[in-house]
């Protein structure tokens, strides 16, 4: 990303509001919607609706398949300007995101989140029929196939169905 891309960026940021709710430094020009819920703008292809103005356009590309970022590095294109910073960390091997405890090092902030768990054991992702935790959605979401019995995952030669996309490989 150039300077005037980063310029570009920056320029776009609203000026800081002071919340008399939270007291918290926002750039959210309505920050009271946060705490209220309202969710004035709405898609007019889905109906999701939103609080601020500027996520409805970003939400619109989901619709219309729009990726005006493109990364001059490798050429793929992306519909957010911060999921093209985040993929050029690929590139540039940057990780700016590191653990307090252990040292690990990480590209994207969520990465870092998720590492964090194995030290505190979190688990905030909780089975609502078992009872059984995850630390990860991912893993919650592939678990709650056990309860289901949803098989979403095909083999291509024989049509046989699995719980987990790396049962498929295993089975061929």
């Amino acid at each position: 990303m150039n300077n005037s891309t980063k310029a570009k960026i920056s320029d776009k940021r609203e000026k800081p509001y002071h919340c008399d709710i939270c007291a918290k430094i926002l750039f959210n020009p309505s920050p009271k919607r946060i705490h209220t819920g309202e969710k004035p703008y709405h898609c007019d292809i889905c109906g999701k609706s939103f609080s601020h103005s500027s996520h409805l356009p970003k939400h619109k590309r989901i619709h219309t398949g729009e990726k005006p970022y493109h990364c001059d590095i490798c050429g793929e294109s992306f519909s957010e300007i911060g999921t093209l910073t985040g993929h050029l960390r690929i590139h540039t091997g940057e990780k700016p995101y590191h653990c307090d405890i252990c040292g690990k090092s990480f590209s994207h902030n969520s990465t870092l989140n998720k590492h964090k768990r194995i030290h505190t054991g979190e688990k905030p992702y909780h089975c609502d029929i078992c009872g059984q935790s995850f630390s990860e959605n991912s893993t919650l979401t592939r678990h709650l196939r056990i309860h289901t019995g949803e098989k979403p995952y095909h083999c291509n030669i024989c049509g046989k169905s699995f719980s987990c996309s790396s049962d498929v490989p295993k089975h061929k």
